[in-house]
């Protein structure tokens, strides 16, 4: 089954379309190493919650949207060999600095995800 990067963060809504071009740049070098999928989505239906939503999550403010994205992989193993070989193309070095991310960094949430169930 395939391995799947999970990420959620904030991004001011003035900012999108920097964001849009940082993750173009940043698709490019992971299709380029291998991943199979990468996709980037923007709230349009998103409601906080009583006690938990994607806009709590990532302590959303005013102005901001939520970004919801994902890298898909063959398996854990590609996932591994593709992260390091991506961390290491010089076309993530200004990338890599949050000085330069045009987010907050410190309310993004990610992780790892083994599938578990596929249905075509």
């Amino acid at each position: 089954m395939s391995y799947v990067d999970g990420f959620i963060l904030p991004v001011p809504e003035g900012n999108l379309d920097a964001y849009m071009e940082m993750a173009r740049r940043a698709g490019e070098v992971w299709r380029d190493h291998g991943a199979l999928e990468y996709v980037e989505c923007v709230a349009d239906d998103v409601k906080p919650g009583v006690h938990t939503s994607f806009p709590q999550s990532v302590k959303l403010e005013p102005g901001e949207t939520v970004i919801f994205s994902w890298i898909l992989y063959a398996s854990r193993e590609e996932r591994d060999r593709i992260n390091a070989k991506v961390m290491e193309d010089p076309r993530m070095a200004d990338m890599m600095d949050p000085a330069n991310h045009p987010f907050d960094g410190k309310r993004m949430i990610w992780g790892g995800f083994r599938e578990v169930l596929r249905l075509p």
